[in-house]
């Protein structure tokens, strides 16, 4: 007798290929047969008028220390998220040592928070992922080798060049992590410290992850003025070392870039046509998030956030600052100027500055008759740089361009942190499905469900996951088609999204009939010569 049986279901199988009605039956953690008549079970689910379709593949997330610290989990399993990708941009929680771990807690307490009870026990990347195991979490996790932590553990977090000697060490490490379980590595050439990265460091690293199996997850250098050369470093880098590249929150933001996505799309095209292995994910909003304190310079980031703040209370550095900011263009705001009334608080660290939350850099300067530049070097300052921010900078047709191609995977890059956090974090997957999708028409919903699983399968060598079928892993959505969309909004930005009934996770159901349960089914995913288990 089954555990679970589905009747009756439209099953969206992950393939992109039409939709058929059938029954699927769970055992264990295991879809173990799908069609007619096939007994009985436990419980069963009637799934008239719903679709059922794998769990959905969250490509980018920032979920690394909140899915222990809440492990229900809710913004991703009220959308039907059963897997996610962390450890990205460069910078998360493992490999650390004592001393790089409490500068890197400091540097990403914006988009994590940094709780002071929190027993950071683990320091290797398999410690991380046994760490996730034992705590029990509501999805499943796979992980890429941050490249800023490489770096930190063998030059500490200043600028310059990496010696030989190295980044011989940062391969050893980064395959010591590729060996316990990473499916990659992730790089944030934008951030401290692995944005002071040559050429021939990145392709030493590069090298050392395709042997592993592995794939490049990169931060490119910029997504403003200089992003169609940033990302054409990171495809000549990838057909170069032989490297499969997924391209990390493909957008095409600031005003340079208004209706540039064709031309990346080729540069995109030209490289598959010639043999590399190349994939993308975005998420389908215009503003982007990230910290206040990345729209500094980068040389303002060397050393770790005491040099930082002691750089923003020298006059002589802050009159550099303000040049780039304001006339040059900073490499940490992607070579543009900063437009103060683009920027907007998200969230603080100090919740004596949470009146400043929902507002642009631009209002706050107006309602307290002070200059925007000097507003937000108060802030950084004030809040010791741990200030989260919405960047209102995107372009519709660049983000509807590159969501139809055929590389194309879903990831929300949400993070959970913050009084008003992007909608993105709770709103991703729903709204594909609702809006772009049934709405607008951009693409059928099969072809969607591929987007967000079987194509991120794919690319994670996911060995059982991803796909409707017999003996996959009961990582499995049931949704209502008319009915689903995303509900968050950037004044309610934590609103769960609608029409998602049940969400199964390894068998166990995290979402029942609309009601978040509770359930830890989840765990690490781990790379093997074989694939992603």
């Amino acid at each position: 007798m089954h555990d679970i049986l589905i009747r009756g279901a439209a099953v969206v199988d992950g393939t992109e290929t039409p939709r058929y009605t059938a029954d699927v039956a769970v055992t264990g953690d295991t879809i173990t047969a799908i069609g007619t008549d096939l007994g009985g079970a436990h419980r069963v689910i009637d799934a008239d008028g719903l679709v059922l379709s794998p769990g959905f593949i969250d490509m980018h997330a920032h979920s690394d220390l909140q899915v222990l610290l809440n492990p229900e989990h809710p913004s991703r399993i009220t959308q039907g998220v059963t897997c996610e990708v962390i450890g990205q941009d460069g910078l998360s929680y493992a490999p650390v040592s004592d001393d790089t771990l409490a500068v890197v807690r400091r540097q990403i307490a914006g988009w994590n928070t940094d709780p002071e009870d929190f027993d950071f026990a683990w320091r290797t990347v398999g410690e991380y992922l046994d760490h996730i195991d034992a705590a029990g979490v509501a999805t499943n996790l796979a992980y890429l080798v941050p490249h800023g932590l490489l770096r930190a553990l063998t030059r500490g977090f200043d600028d310059g060049v990496a010696t030989a000697a190295e980044v011989e060490r940062m391969q050893q490490i980064l395959a010591q992590g590729l060996r316990e379980g990473a499916a990659g590595l992730s790089t944030g050439l934008t951030y401290t410290p692995a944005m002071y990265a040559d050429g021939a460091e990145l392709d030493a690293l590069l090298r050392t992850t395709a042997r592993h199996g592995g794939y490049f997850s990169p931060h490119h250098r910029s997504y403003g003025a200089g992003a169609m050369e940033a990302y054409r470093e990171m495809i000549d880098l990838s057909r170069a070392t032989g490297c499969p590249l997924h391209l990390a929150h493909a957008t095409l933001n600031f005003g340079p870039n208004k209706g540039r996505a064709p031309e990346l799309l080729a540069l995109l095209d030209e490289a598959v046509a010639g043999g590399a292995d190349i994939t993308l994910d975005t998420y389908p909003y215009l503003p982007g998030a990230t910290t206040l304190s990345a729209i500094l310079p980068s040389w303002v980031a060397a050393g770790g956030t005491d040099a930082v703040l002691n750089r923003l209370r020298d006059p002589a550095s802050l009159a550099r600052i303000r040049d780039h900011l304001e006339h040059t263009g900073s490499d940490g705001c992607h070579g543009v100027i900063a437009e103060w009334n683009t920027i907007e608080i998200s969230g603080v660290g100090d919740q004596a500055l949470a009146g400043y939350v929902g507002r642009t850099i631009e209002q706050i300067a107006a309602d307290e008759r002070r200059d925007p530049f000097d507003v937000c070097i108060g802030i950084l300052l004030a809040d010791r740089l741990a200030t989260g921010i919405l960047q209102h900078v995107g372009h519709e047709e660049n983000v509807r361009a590159i969501m139809a191609h055929p590389t194309h995977t879903g990831g929300s890059d949400g993070l959970l942190v913050g009084a008003k956090p992007h909608p993105r974090a709770w709103g991703t997957f729903a709204r594909y499905l609702g809006h772009y999708s049934r709405d607008l028409g951009l693409m059928s919903l099969e072809e969607c469900v591929g987007h967000l699983t079987g194509r991120a399968a794919r690319r994670l060598k996911l060995l059982r996951r991803g796909l409707i079928r017999e003996g996959y892993a009961a990582d499995i959505v049931l949704f209502d088609p008319d009915t689903v969309i995303d509900r968050a909004t950037f004044d309610a930005p934590r609103t769960p999204a609608a029409g998602f009934t049940h969400v199964l996770v390894r068998g166990v159901p995290a979402l029942d009939d609309g009601h978040l349960t509770g359930a830890r089914a989840g765990g690490a995913l781990r790379l093997t010569d074989e694939g992603v288990l």
